[in-house]
Parts: structure tokens; sequence; C-alpha cells
């Protein structure tokens, strides 16, 4: 993977920064003061765009590397500011709370919510089951999806539960997103919110041991091995 082609600082050091940055509560500012303390002298807006070029790039690796999940999901989504406006992140986890998928949407419609399902369910598979909350966008898409596999002659279809008990294991596992965006005080646009979300899940993901257990770093930097 030529990820690093061209760049100026050692491949080590723009993963640390990256991973750095996406899995703890620091700012860019903070993270540049922290490198300088170890003789690393790199700016705030060079971190910004190591975050930008490479959080989603590994984040697709790690999708694809994942450890198998189950085909019962919960669906729900989260609020993030962009550009001083809330927007949606769509997440899915299985019944066991492994991370399945997620996307920043501008909109909380059915347009959405199906392009949502069509994402998770390239990565996943047809989920057997579905668990909601009363979102009428969701539920939308689920039936248009439905439709959809019935068009294309699928005998699969997926069964959708309405159940705030259910639900609460995605909605518990927005926490450890919401816990490391909050102090990001907000994006300036859906394209540089997404790249660090992407971040955010990877590390979210490698903390619920779904790329294999061992030192959280490493199996990050064997994304961009």
């Amino acid at each position: 993977m030529m990820l690093f082609k061209g760049a100026q600082f050692p491949r080590d050091v723009i993963l640390h920064a990256v991973f750095f940055y996406v899995r703890y509560a620091v700012s860019f500012r903070d993270l540049e003061e922290i490198l300088a303390e170890r003789g690393v002298r790199v700016d705030h807006a060079t971190l910004n765009r190591w975050v930008v070029k490479y959080a989603s790039v590994l984040a697709k690796v790690a999708q694809k590397r994942k450890l198998p999940t189950a085909p019962s999901w919960r669906l729900d989504e989260t609020y993030v500011k962009v550009r001083g406006d809330w927007c949606y992140l769509y997440r899915a986890v299985d019944r066991d709370g492994q991370t399945l998928d997620f996307m920043l949407s501008e909109h909380r419609d059915e347009t959405a919510a199906l392009r949502f399902l069509a994402k998770a369910i390239s990565a996943n598979g047809v989920p057997r089951t579905c668990a909601i909350d009363k979102s009428g966008a969701t539920t939308a898409g689920l039936k248009a999806m439905n439709k959809a596999l019935q068009d294309v002659g699928s005998m699969r279809r997926i069964r959708v539960y309405r159940s705030k008990y259910l639900n609460n294991i995605v909605e518990q596992d927005h926490r450890g997103v919401k816990r490391r965006t909050r102090p990001m005080m907000g994006f300036k646009s859906l394209r540089t919110a997404t790249a660090p979300l992407d971040g955010i899940e990877t590390a979210h993901m490698i903390r619920k041991d779904q790329l294999g257990s061992g030192c959280p770093f490493a199996i990050y930097a064997s994304l961009a091995a």
C-alpha cells in the first residue's frame, strides 16, 4: 500500500499522529505540542491534512479485515455538528455491540437511510433482523430495501423490530464515538468531518477487539501494511 509515497515525515510518525488524534480527546494544537516534546516539529495544519488524507483509507481496510459479525443488527442515528448545523451519523452494530458500519449524512430521510443500508449490506451481507427505534426514515429505508431484494429475485427479507430495549445496545455504543467528537466542537464541512469520524470509528473497533487483540497502535499501523 503506497500511502506514504512522497511524505516528508516517516510512516510511523504519521500513523502515530493520526491514531493519537482519533483515539484520544486532543486537539490538533495539543497534538502539535505533544509531538514537539518528543522532538517532532509538525504544525497543526499538517496534522489535519494527515487525518483527512489517511483516516478514511485505513477505515476501509479495517472494514474488510474486521472479524465476522452477527446477522442481527441494531440501527440508529446520532448527531454531529457540521458548519454549525446538526448532521446525522448513521450507525449499525450487531447484537453483540460489534460495529458493522457508519455513514455521515446531512439528511435524516428515506434516501439517506436506504443509502446507509446499502453501504452496510455491501460490507456485511443481508441481515436476518434489524432492531430500530420509532424513526420513520429508517422504517421507510428498510421497506425500500426489502422491496429492492424482492425486485432482484432474492428470497431474503429483513425482519424489523421496533424495540427501545434492543436498541439500547447501539445507543450505548454511540458514547464511545461521542466521547471523542465532543471536544472537537464541530466540523467545517462534511468532507473534513467524514475522515476524522472514519478514524474514530476505526479506533473504536480496535477497542472492541474487532481487528484482533494486541497493542492498539500496532493493530492500527498494520492497516497500512
